[in-house]
């Protein structure tokens, strides 16, 4: 696999995730079925696609893209769609995360290249 397919599926893996994420806010402990059932499956896949992409990233830099981007994403998920507030320092806290990815993708030889 190269590495624009790999950095495709990470990328699918992390959508499916937040979709993931917002499907568990919304069942309510897991007593709503439609819900429960979109968690369950596209955490499943996120899983899946970000297994996939560590057959060409390394595992720590896979993950860190994975979860950063995640955190951010269902952040602004979570203001957008449950009314969720984000202050001042949250919202530096989650720049300097997507300065985190940044810079491990624009400026890390671990990733090849």
């Amino acid at each position: 696999m190269n590495l624009t397919t790999a950095y495709a599926l990470l990328g699918v893996a992390i959508v499916s995730e937040v979709i993931g994420t917002s499907a568990l806010k919304a069942s309510d402990g897991f007593t709503r079925l439609g819900p429960s059932a979109i968690t369950v499956v596209t955490y499943g896949l996120s899983f899946y696609l970000l297994s996939l992409t560590l057959r060409t990233l390394p595992v720590g830099i896979a993950y860190a893209i994975w979860s950063g981007v995640g955190i951010v994403l269902i952040s602004v998920v979570g203001w957008l769609a449950f009314g969720q507030k984000l202050d001042l320092p949250a919202v530096i806290g989650l720049g300097l995360i997507i300065a985190g990815v940044l810079v491990v993708n624009l400026f890390s030889k671990s990733v090849g290249h």
